[in-house]
């Protein structure tokens, strides 16, 4: 069924004993067919409902596109600062904040959780719910929000959402540092992320390079270079052109070749090393972001070898990319507030099951 309207969405649903939303087709992996379950086309529920430059707030039907959203932003100097990814491949809004994706800037101020400020879904009862605001000083009801941020369309269909977006910065520069070996770029890590640096951006690309994003005014950035260089080591200075492509190509997960999985990890510096040790047995690419706090993998060869090997690490991976199968991979922990939040707003199971 493709709806038109979030009235018609509402309707819809009550008429679907089993459905899965789908938009713009970015992630999917996500939206897979699955056994017994329509797919129910939000991609015509799409549009800007309103802008305020001056507030720095936008609000948007939950499959306006990436890319609409972001030339609206570029028009007034302001941007997205969790950097979502996937706008080229058609990603929306509203399938960004349920799929719970943010890409290399979440380093600094932190991830479309920390964006989103109010929402409107339909629950599987089909009620329609507001949820959070349109303002940023909002307080009001238990936060809904964030409860749908990475849902993956478990809990309700997304059909409005509003965010809070930032100035943009006046230029970037990026250090290219070589170390090592993995455990030298590991204590360079966290070097960096101990210290006051005010870093835009922080990866590590296997097994030993990491990428040192700054923003901010033209006249400053030299001297915070400095800085970076003085705990690391010098490194490729990088700007203009070639250094927002490179950014891009990592947001967008250009280095994933074509017919690959693509696997969402949430891990911590710490753990690095030992996943590290049993990927280098494998052909599996990957990155490391927000500090080593976010593992993404491209992977190629059979999904029941590396869900065991998430599963011996404790790991749990959610894949973004691919087709076919589940899409949680690894060690899915018992959430029972999870199930009870299910349970509240999807009491009749119209929507997947949430492991």
């Amino acid at each position: 069924m493709k709806p038109t309207s979030v009235l018609e969405t509402k309707d819809a649903i009550l008429e679907l004993p089993n459905l899965m939303p789908i938009a713009g087709g970015s992630k999917p992996a996500l939206s897979n067919s699955i056994k017994g379950f329509a797919q129910l086309d939000l991609s015509a529920v799409s549009g800007v409902l309103e802008y305020r430059p001056e507030e720095f707030t936008f609000t948007a039907l939950a499959s306006t596109p990436l890319a609409e959203i972001r030339a609206l932003l570029d028009e007034h100097d302001q941007y997205m600062p969790f950097d979502p990814p996937l706008a080229e491949s058609g990603a929306t809004i509203g399938g960004t904040l349920a799929a719970g994706l943010s890409g290399p800037g979440r380093y600094q101020y932190g991830g479309i959780r920390d964006f989103v400020l109010g929402v409107q879904f339909v629950t599987g009862s089909g009620e329609l719910v507001r949820a959070g605001g349109k303002v940023v000083k909002n307080a009001a009801g238990f936060d809904l929000p964030k409860l749908l941020v990475g849902s993956i369309g478990r809990l309700g269909v997304i059909t409005e959402v509003s965010f809070k977006v930032f100035p943009k910065p006046e230029t970037y520069v990026t250090a290219r540092v070589e170390c090592r070996d993995l455990k030298h770029a590991l204590e360079c890590l966290t070097a960096l992320t101990t210290r006051p640096l005010d870093l835009a951006a922080l990866d590590l690309i296997p097994p030993s390079t990491l990428c040192v994003r700054l923003a901010g005014f033209e006249d400053v950035l030299p001297e915070r270079l400095k800085n970076v260089y003085s705990q690391i080591g010098n490194g490729d200075c990088i700007q203009g052109q070639r250094e927002g492509a490179m950014w891009e190509q990592i947001r967008d997960f250009g280095w994933v070749d074509d017919g690959w999985s693509l696997i969402k990890i949430p891990v911590t510096p710490i753990r690095i090393a030992s996943l590290e040790s049993e990927l280098s047995r494998t052909n599996a690419d990957r990155r490391y972001c927000a500090g080593g706090n976010l593992a993404w993998l491209a992977w190629s060869e059979g999904e029941d070898k590396l869900d065991t090997l998430l599963q011996n690490l404790g790991l749990l991976g959610l894949r973004i990319l691919g087709k076919g199968g589940c899409p949680f991979l690894g060690a899915r922990p018992q959430n029972v507030f999870a199930r009870r939040v299910k349970q509240a707003l999807d009491p009749q199971g119209r929507f997947a099951p949430i492991t």
